[in-house]
């Protein structure tokens, strides 16, 4: 299960007007480990309330600092604390690095990738083309880069370096709401006839190994039904969704006129605890109520930071944009999002 470490920031750049650039490094003097494409959960005290919030990291993996992308959004607790007063030598609490949107690399292997990101979806797709360019050297990779304008675009200059460094290896295509209004191949936006055209006149879709998509709920599903659509395998897409999903759990149906009680066994850090709740109470709030310290973030089943195994009994997970197929059928939901369906089910956070 992942744990809270401290993090003292040692940099912090702007990338554009509203999102910067933090570089970290563990208090301890350790090297925090990494996969490509993961992500951070900080916790920090904000007008003394607790707030969590994820962000992911772009840097490559190898490098001695791990630095995330934190873009400013209206109303964003965490994001408006950052760019406005985070400093150098602070100390931010975090979750150990989570997330499974990457494939394992190999510098044997020699394949093509092909990356879609709409915003700040860039931050954990710019660790992910680091890395497989680095690590793979005969693999490539292709992006196209969604944004308003070109005053918008995050990691603008690492993009046009790493195109400098990877020139053979690397192709970017930039689609701009605005500022390409002369060149409508590059312009407007990345819905489905845009994807039809890009697919038709630049990207073979057949020719790519797998996909890497990151941005709203809404443009990646369109952007996964046309990969297919153009003959892709939807095993070889991988999606990371960032924001809150236009989805909202549905209110469960109500077949009794009270709720009805479960016996709950959590098993966290290797300590089982017995506790009881309801039927109408998500695992992860029954854990907390008891005062547990379960692992979460989002509370919205759009990260997998509360994901727990379900070793007995049944539970309805509502909402999952986090967990792949494979991890649901193994029994792992999203503790945020699920609810038991039985008298008594047990959870594991430590598999």
């Amino acid at each position: 299960m992942a744990k809270f470490i401290d993090l003292t920031v040692t940099a912090i750049e702007p990338t554009t007007a509203d999102a910067v650039v933090v570089s970290l490094m563990p208090t301890d003097g350790s090297v925090l480990s990494f996969v490509q494409g993961q992500y951070l959960t900080f916790k920090h005290m904000i007008d003394g309330a607790e707030v969590r919030r994820s962000y992911s990291i772009c840097s490559p993996v190898g490098g001695q600092a791990v630095q995330v992308g934190i873009k400013r959004v209206d109303g964003g607790a965490f994001s408006n604390w950052a760019n406005a007063e985070l400093k150098i030598g602070d100390t931010l609490q975090a979750l150990s690095p989570m997330g499974h949107f990457h494939t394992p690399l190999s510098p044997e292997q020699s394949r093509a990738y092909v990356g879609f990101a709409i915003g700040s979806g860039i931050t954990p797709l710019l660790s992910i083309i680091r890395t497989t360019l680095e690590t793979e050297t005969r693999s490539t990779f292709s992006l196209v880069y969604a944004n308003r304008s070109i005053q918008t675009i995050m990691f603008k200059e690492e993009l046009e370096d790493l195109k400098n460094k990877y020139m053979n290896r690397l192709n970017v295509v930039h689609i701009l709401k605005t500022g390409q209004e002369d060149i409508e191949f590059f312009s407007g936006r990345l819905d489905r006839p845009k994807l039809q055209d890009l697919f038709t006149k630049w990207l073979h879709v057949p020719n790519f190994d797998t996909a890497f998509i990151c941005g709203p709920q809404e443009a990646m599903t369109t952007i996964a039904n046309t990969l297919q659509e153009f003959g892709m395998d939807q095993n070889n897409i991988k999606y990371e969704l960032f924001g809150t999903p236009n989805a909202r759990p549905k209110p469960a149906v109500q077949t009794q006129a009270k709720t009805t009680d479960v016996a709950l066994k959590v098993v966290i850090d290797g300590v089982s605890r017995d506790l009881s709740g309801g039927s109408d109470m998500s695992v992860l709030d029954a854990a907390l109520a008891a005062g547990i310290e379960a692992p979460y973030a989002c509370k919205a089943g759009v990260c997998s930071t509360c994901r727990c195994k379900v070793t007995d009994g049944h539970v309805e997970m509502r909402v999952n944009h986090a967990l792949e197929d494979y991890e649901v059928a193994a029994g792992y939901v999203l503790s945020c999002q699920a609810y038991p369906k039985t008298a008594s089910v047990s959870v594991e956070y430590d598999e």
